[in-house]
């Protein structure tokens, strides 16, 4: 029997992507989304109607909308897989206050709230998991994306403390660490292409499949010892 997954930024490259993976594993989905629509139709298209339990859209860059949203999710939630965000290329000094808050809103603020409100039934059934998306660069650290490279970074704490605290009650909490993956986020010029393959040891950019597989994983009961980790899917770039 297949999980109930609320995605959260479900019409993104790679949200789309462990969308479809899951659906076609047998889990039931609860799908977030803010301005896609088109994707959300194509996963809709993609797998049978029985499968999404439910649509809903919200912009999470408020804490009013956060709330609202969650007052929409009428079913029982076994697993969260968080894939929203939006990155920001600029000099840390050109970084404008409003994309500070937008940042820390989407990135530590959305999923803080998130989890908040349906860790309880988790920990009241002993079960559930906690997937976020994350990324190297909240590892290591990148020029010109200062600000979202301490977003990434932050989520990386939280997941390692959240499963320090949930362990004992079978809440497994982990983070997805990708490279880079080839989505529209990751535009790149053919040139910059090039160079940056070279830099990875596997010659190539990860795919989204690539990020959704590991989530599949991270969600079967093969991985029920994996708990608090920081699994990268990088190429072997970093």
């Amino acid at each position: 029997m297949g999980k109930n997954v609320l995605i959260i930024g479900a019409s993104g490259d790679i949200g789309k992507h462990i969308a479809i993976n899951l659906g076609e594993a047998g889990h039931q989905l609860i799908l977030h989304y803010n301005q896609n629509d088109a994707a959300i139709e194509e996963i809709k298209s993609l797998l049978p109607d029985e499968t999404i339990l439910s649509v809903i859209q919200a912009d999470l860059q408020t804490t009013k909308h956060i709330q609202v949203f969650i007052k929409q999710v009428v079913f029982s939630v076994d697993a969260i897989v968080f894939a929203c965000g939006n990155a920001h290329y600029s000099l840390f000094q050109d970084t404008s206050e409003q994309t500070m808050d937008t940042l820390i809103q989407l990135h530590i603020k959305a999923p803080w709230l998130i989890c908040q409100a349906f860790l309880p039934e988790m920990i009241e059934r002993r079960s559930g998991h906690i997937i976020m998306i994350t990324s190297v660069w909240g590892e290591v650290g990148a020029s010109y994306e200062v600000a979202y490279s301490s977003v990434k970074g932050a989520q990386i704490s939280f997941i390692k403390a959240l499963a320090k605290e949930v362990g004992s009650s079978h809440v497994l909490v982990n983070g997805v660490s990708p490279g880079w993956i080839d989505t529209k986020m990751n535009d790149l010029s053919k040139e910059e292409r090039e160079k940056l393959k070279m830099e990875i040891p596997l010659q190539r950019p990860g795919s989204p499949n690539d990020v959704s597989d590991l989530v599949h994983f991270l969600l079967s009961d093969k991985a029920n010892y994996i708990h608090g980790q920081i699994i990268r899917v990088d190429g072997g770039w970093q």
